[in-house]
Parts: C-alpha cells; structure tokens; sequence
C-alpha cells in the first residue's frame, strides 16, 4: 500500500515556491523549503554555496535517495527573472495564488512549477516502491538566470570530486511553445558573443585626411561577417545565424570623427561548428577587410556554450512514450531555443528538457494552467517507474556517456 504521509501535492508545492522571492541571486527561502520537503521523503542534501571574488554568493541543492545505479537526476533551478513593476501584474508576482484553473506567479512555468512536479513524482514512487531498484537526485541552482557561474557547473565539478556519478538528466525548463506535450527539448544550440573593434585616428570632419575615420572599416567587416552562409541546417538542427546586436562610437560630437567604433555580434550554431571554429571564421574575414583597407581591426569573444545533442534512443523514448501516454501527444524533439544549463550536464550524461509551456515566463502575469502542472507531474512519475522497471535497456547509453 502506498504511503501517502510524505506525499506532494504539485499545484500546492508549486504555489509554496512562488511565495518565495528567489530573484538572482537571493535565494528567498524557496532552496530551504525543497530540501525540508525532500529530506522528509528520505533524501541527502548537501547545500552548495559558491562565490568568486567580487561577485555574489549563490546558493545551491544537491539531494540524492538510493546508492546505487541506475542513478536518474532532475535539474532546474529555483531562482526567478526580477518582476518588472510589480503593478502591472494581475495577481501579485509572489503571490502564489490558483484562479480559475491557472497558477499565478514568476516562477510559475520557468520552473518552480516544473520542480514541484518531479517533486512530487519522486515521492509517490518512493512511497510505492522504495530505492531498491536505484537512485534519485535533485541538482537545483540557484543561478541560472544569471551568470551561471555559480551554479551547475561547479555544482556538477563537485559531484566529480565526490565520486557522484549521473546517469540520466531531466531538465525541467519549459519546453512546450504552446501546449504541454508539445515538444521536448534533446538538444541546444551552441552560443558565442564577439566584440568587433575598429581603431581609427579622431580628427575633424573638415578634415577628413588627416584622420582615419573607423566607423566605414567597421561597416565592410560587419557587411561581410552578415554575408557569411554559416551551413544550411543538419539532422537535428536549423540553420545557424549570426546577428549584429549592437554598434557604437561612444560620439555625441557631430564634427568629430572618431577615434574607435564597436560592434557586438552573437552566433547561434548547430553541430556542424563549435565556438572555435566559429571565432576562428570571424577572424578570418575580418582580418581580410583590413588587409583590404588598410584597417586595424581586433575580435574579442565569449563562448557561453557549445552546441550539443542527445541522440534519441532508449531514454530518449521512454519520456516521449511518457508523455503520449498521459498527454495523448507525441512530442516533437527539437533543438530550438537558447541555451539553459543542459549545455552543462551534456558533458556528464545524456540529457534532455521536458517542462511547463513557456509562453509567459520572464513576462508580467507568468503563469501556468492547474491541469497542466498535474499532467506534468504524472508525466514524471510515468518516466521514473518506467526508467527504474526496464534499468537494463539504458545501460548502453551510461556505458557510452562521456
């Protein structure tokens, strides 16, 4: 018989984390209240702060049941996006209030909703069937919405010292454009930010030939980097895009010329690059504009994350088959999106995201449907009797990890 004494309720658990105000980098008490919620079920927690010299402190959770393999781990993340002006809101944004079927607060879809939800799949399998079969983890940051230095990677560094080893990850991001079931998420594009700078020689615009204005050179090698076809797509991923995002003089003078212009660029790339090859491209073209100009042009970048995807095969299955099975859908796999802190945990295990509808996180009035934070958590408990029942047809995709 289960035991229902420890049992989680998602929709309740869900609206409990949103009354806590987790903005990066505070951790408002939602981390404090997981690992109560967790520890009762039986887990070991570890809280993991980290800071690096001139930044903020970060709070994190890891909280594992069961010592041995097959080893399944949820991560996400408790803290929040800031609320913007909170009067703009329909229902106050820490509020954690259920109307009419819907589940109001920041934090909603991205993702306390989605923690709540594995939650409480983790304790009514742990009530039903205990930890005999493997193990169950929870690796939560504290932040992901803001630098992420703090957070999953040296959290994921620290369970390498400590012999901690994952096989399988479910990241809980909002996956689903629209409807839940709509999409799950085995892969991410790869990004990098560049800085193209341009020095020239400031001078007087009557004068144009006794300086060298930067600003025309920048223009050629940003031309050019825009007319570069990067590739057309592959298997699992659309095409990859280089955006200008931003240009700058620093020059408010209208008769000067000036001395530097600036621009920022990112790439979003699939699998048929990675940053150093991309950064290697920029480079390239660049350097030939000044060659051709006569230019001195310099490139500084930035890789936030390498492109990554997990071929589907038997875990990858087994959530799709979860979802059909409670939602009526199949999913979609998809590689669409921007980066999350998969483009971490890729590096230790297969991983993929499955989680709420995103259509209103970071927005005013974030919220999620009731029906669909219970669906979401069936989802979940479907994925884990399956994956502790069948242990033995993942064994060639832990085999294989990295």
């Amino acid at each position: 018989m289960t035991d229902t004494s420890t049992s989680i309720d998602p929709v309740a658990f869900a609206a409990e984390l949103i009354r806590c105000p987790s903005v990066t980098p505070a951790e408002g008490g939602a981390l404090d209240l997981l690992e109560t919620r967790l520890a009762a079920l039986g887990f070991t927690c570890h809280r993991l702060p980290f800071e690096e010299p001139g930044e903020d402190r970060v709070d994190n959770l890891y909280a594992r049941i069961g010592t041995t393999a097959p080893h399944l781990c949820f991560a996400g993340h408790t803290d929040v996006v800031p609320t913007g002006n909170a009067r703009d809101w329909q229902v106050g944004p820490f509020e954690g209030k259920v109307e009419d079927g819907v589940l109001w607060g920041r934090g909603a879809s991205d993702m306390k909703g989605s923690i709540a939800s594995f939650a409480a799949a983790a304790a009514n399998h742990i009530a039903a069937n205990g930890t005999d079969a493997g193990s169950i983890s929870f690796l939560i940051t504290g932040d992901e919405e803001g630098p992420a230095v703090n957070g999953t990677i040296k959290m994921l560094d620290w369970l390498e010292r400590h012999d901690e080893q994952i096989d399988h990850c479910i990241v809980g991001e909002p996956s689903n454009p629209h409807e839940l079931g709509e999409m799950i998420k085995i892969g991410r594009r790869g990004s990098v930010n560049m800085v193209i700078t341009t020095q020239g020689k400031q001078g007087h615009v009557a004068y144009p030939h006794l300086a060298d204005n930067p600003v025309p050179h920048l223009v050629a090698a940003l031309a050019a980097l825009d007319a570069l076809e990067l590739d057309q797509g592959t298997e699992h991923f659309q095409p990859s895009n280089l955006e200008i995002t931003t240009i700058d003089v620093a020059n408010d003078a209208t008769n000067v010329i000036p001395a530097t212009a600036r621009a920022r660029i990112n790439i979003r790339f699939n699998d048929t690059h990675t940053g150093a090859s991309l950064i290697e491209l920029v480079e390239k073209t660049v350097a030939d504009i000044a060659e051709a100009r006569g230019a001195t042009i310099s490139v500084s970048a930035k890789i936030s994350g390498e492109s990554f995807v997990t071929q589907p095969g038997p875990f990858v299955e087994l959530v799709a088959k979860s979802v059909e099975s409670v939602v009526g859908r199949r999913p979609e796999l998809s590689t669409t999106g921007g980066t999350s802190d998969a483009r971490f945990i890729k590096n230790h295990c297969p991983v993929l995201e499955f989680g709420l509808v995103g259509e209103t996180m970071h927005k005013v009035d974030e919220r999620v449907a009731v029906q669909d934070v219970e669906m979401l958590a069936a989802v979940y408990a479907t994925v884990v009797e399956g994956y502790f029942a069948k242990a033995s047809d993942f064994a060639a995709e832990r085999q294989g990890r990295p």
